[in-house]
């Protein structure tokens, strides 16, 4: 079966790049030329990555897990590949014909996995798609992570020297896998880099969509005292920042932290995203151990009997744990410069909400 042609939606029939594709625009580095995959395509950053990626004349190939993104994706005139890193068969079939990788796709959280499909995402699918790339046109992989995985910051700000200090099952496979990662490039010459996002917020995000509707009406829960740190990035901050990182040659076999110019107390955020929506905050606060301890009791309770519970741990968690990251590295090493400020972030952000109804 030849599943490249099977899994490959607008792909020239012999399998050849046509040359739109395969020709490097003027004023991109080389590592930025021809075609680079993209993993996790659909997902909220993967979709703003493909559009950055096409805009900077760079073909994209995008890696899907269903055909809901085409239309989207098609209108980039990217390669849509069909396929789950999960599947052996995936990866090898994925990487052919690329220069470079940018590997986004993993599972954050949900109560009706098991620690195993943590692994097998985050984990194991990594290192399928390293062992596929060796040997093939791929120069560059970028990998991307999360600051999750230095966990609660305790002297603020961290930065990439910082310990790893995991606490769930999430940040543990996010942490191992970009061990890996950095590992496996230093022993099978390839030029791997790692970037770690903060929290990543913006037009087309579903996960704090809660927060938004929240503060943006005006009536915004706390639960502690408010004051706990968190470093907000814009999604397109984001995604230049891992465009310079896949672009920069020095930053092989280096991590990056990926934030916003500044960390922010919670309920200052949320007090930005009050005045953003034209009103102003009125928080209630809440303490945090009988929430916390309820969030454990329905995820004990109804995470057997596969039912998503209300409230979740480590969302429970976002309002006590220290998020705050020194971002020196990127701007000294990438030319890595914040361009969107947390006002105009937010509103940016709420206008899209109204858009599709959701406010």
């Amino acid at each position: 079966m030849n599943k490249k042609k099977k899994g490959c939606k607008n792909c020239p029939e012999d399998g050849v790049e046509t040359e739109k594709a395969s020709r490097a625009p003027e004023g991109v580095a080389k590592a930025g030329a021809g075609k680079v995959l993209v993993t996790g395509a659909g997902g909220f950053v993967g979709r703003r990555l493909c559009q950055a990626l096409h805009d900077k004349g760079v073909g994209v190939r995008a890696l899907v897990r269903d055909s809901r993104h085409d239309q989207f994706l098609q209108s980039l005139d990217a390669q849509i590949f069909v396929g789950d890193l999960t599947d052996p068969e995936v990866a090898p079939w994925v990487v052919d014909g690329v220069d470079g990788v940018f590997h986004l796709a993993s599972i954050v959280q949900g109560q009706e996995l098991d620690d195993a499909d943590f692994w097998e995402v985050n984990y194991t699918a990594t290192k399928r798609l390293l062992n596929a790339a060796i040997g093939t046109s791929v120069k560059r992989f970028l990998h991307c992570s999360t600051t999750g995985v230095m966990g609660h910051i305790t002297n603020p700000p961290a930065d990439e020297t910082a310990p790893y200090n995991t606490d769930d099952i999430y940040q543990i496979t996010k942490a191992q896998a970009e061990k890996l990662a950095l590992e496996f490039g230093a022993a099978k010459g390839l030029e791997v880099t790692v970037v770690r996002p903060g929290a990543v917020y913006g037009p087309g995000d579903g996960r704090l969509l809660k927060l938004f509707r929240m503060a943006g009406g005006g009536r915004f829960p706390i639960i502690g005292d408010g004051a706990t740190l968190i470093h907000p990035v814009y999604v397109d901050d984001l995604v230049e920042g891992m465009i310079l990182a896949y672009r920069t040659p020095q930053a092989a076999g280096r991590a990056y932290i990926l934030c916003g110019d500044a960390p922010v107390s919670v309920r200052h955020w949320a007090e930005v995203i009050a005045r953003a929506a034209g009103g102003e905050l009125r928080s209630v606060t809440v303490p945090y151990l009988p929430v916390r301890l309820t969030a454990s009791i329905l995820e004990a309770t109804l995470g057997p009997l596969g039912i998503k519970p209300p409230l979740f741990g480590r969302r429970v968690d976002f309002y006590i744990k220290t998020r705050a990251f020194s971002i020196i590295r990127a701007q000294e090493e990438l030319g890595y410069s914040p361009a969107v400020g947390l006002e105009d972030g937010a509103a940016r952000t709420l206008a899209w909400y109204k858009e599709q109804g959701w406010m």
